[in-house]
């Protein structure tokens, strides 16, 4: 089948790979003629495991291609998929769709015989009924079918998402896109993947309601860490006992200093502003979304308050990105609490295996180090904020003797409190 990604970026690209690998004749296309340039040179503009020796398997098969020519791409198409970005408008939540729309008014210009158009990006329920608008005005009724086939892919674990998927949700009520959507995933489809065909406004709302429950799970188990600290329990004993309930389960039920990234803090407030339009109080959402920008202000309030201030101190912090295996600096917990050491006269040290170079374009006068250990040469303590797998085996002996104060604050629950005071370290931990 010949597909066409409109947007490479992080949805895009990874998703147009991994059709090609399931052997579909994928183009990606995108604005950006450095990117494109990028692609096209073997390069990748994102971090994600796996990802670029996918990418050149499936260009060297022939299979995969880039460029900037939408027009072109579309001829003989059988599927178009929108896979461009859909950033919170600053101020209000609400999801910017105006490269969703831009890229309908393209498709429409393009659409030769009759076209699948999937909304792959993330948007708010009744977006597919604007795209529909958008393309019937220049295209005949029976033309094109709009579908839904909201993405689930987790940052550092994409490729095995897309390819191993809990579920793949498609939302539309034609037959000719249904059969379309079966050719397109016949390979999970032979492996007995559920495929949850709905309507379409339905499909949308899954993706939101999905998103919202986990940062729910996320924002709960932090609270009941706090509570821990208070009453002298171990939440990380709390979070096993409740996960163990296969009502409940053990994913997400890992206290740390909030959530961030490109999906949780965009599609809850923009679920929030969708319960709003149609005039119903999400009250529940809405407490997540305030309980997780609080959390982050208090991790930094936990370390200042164990260095009993840090004005004229310098912190190392190991790392930025929101969570381990991708570059991805967007809300991540650590620009919030460097900032706000920062505000308090801390001089800042850090080190994150891929993000330094996103962070870089967020944070100011921040010192970067070469690796972890350059990162704690003199500082007055250690803080973790994202555990990276290299962070997890750190010579603690190394880490106290380049210390010039044995304080370890980990955000992430990583170490053992037991090992950490046999070796004479001023460990902080979170929810213990």
């Amino acid at each position: 089948m010949r597909v066409v990604m409109v947007g490479s970026g992080y949805v895009g690209l990874v998703s147009g790979v991994c059709f090609a690998d399931f052997g579909h004749d994928v183009i990606c296309v995108d604005k950006d003629p450095k990117k494109i340039e990028t692609l096209n040179a073997g390069g990748i503009p994102i971090f994600e495991p796996g990802l670029q020796d996918l990418v050149r398997k499936n260009v060297d098969a022939g299979r995969l291609s880039f460029t900037t020519d939408l027009k072109g791409a579309m001829k003989g198409a059988e599927a178009v998929f929108i896979a461009v970005g859909t950033p919170s408008r600053r101020g209000d939540g609400f999801a910017d769709l105006t490269y969703v729309y831009a890229a309908a008014e393209e498709i429409a210009d393009s659409l030769e015989d009759f076209t699948v158009v999937i909304t792959k990006s993330t948007v708010p329920v009744g977006t597919g009924d604007e795209v529909e608008r958008i393309i019937a005005k220049k295209r005949p009724a029976g033309s094109f079918a709009v579908v839904s086939n909201p993405e689930f892919l987790r940052e550092g674990a994409a490729i095995i998402d897309f390819k191993r998927p809990d579920r793949v949700v498609v939302g539309t009520d034609s037959e000719k896109a249904k059969d379309v959507m079966r050719d397109l995933y016949r390979p999970l489809y032979i492996n007995e993947t559920p495929i949850l065909f709905t309507e379409r406004r339905t499909s949308e709302l899954i993706k939101y309601a999905a998103n919202a429950f986990l940062a729910t799970k996320i924002t709960f188990i932090n609270e009941m860490a706090d509570l821990c600290e208070s009453v002298g329990a171990n939440v990380q004993e709390v979070a096993r006992g409740i996960g163990l309930d296969k009502r409940i389960g053990a994913k997400f039920l890992h206290a740390g200093p909030g959530y961030g990234g490109s999906c949780f803090p965009k599609d809850t407030l923009a679920l929030v502003r969708t319960g709003d339009e149609a005039d119903v109080n999400l009250s529940i959402v809405k407490s997540v979304v305030d309980a997780n920008d609080r959390r982050k202000i208090r991790m930094a309030k936990k370390v200042m308050d164990h260095l009993d201030g840090v004005d004229g101190k310098t912190i190392a912090v190991l790392g930025l990105a929101f969570k381990p295996n991708t570059d991805d600096m967007r809300e991540a917990p650590a620009i919030t609490i460097i900032s706000l050491l920062q505000k308090n006269g801390a001089k800042i040290r850090a080190y994150d295996p891929e993000a330094m170079g996103e962070a870089k374009k967020t944070l100011d006068k921040v010192i970067y180090a070469e690796n972890a250990y350059d990162c704690l040469a003199n500082s007055d303590a250690l803080v973790i904020v994202t555990e990276w797998d290299e962070f997890r085996a750190l010579d603690l002996k190394r880490v106290k003797s380049l210390l010039s104060a044995p304080n370890v604050i980990d955000l992430r629950n990583i170490y053992s409190s037991d090992v950490m005071s046999e070796l004479g370290i001023n460990y902080v931990s979170v929810g213990r």
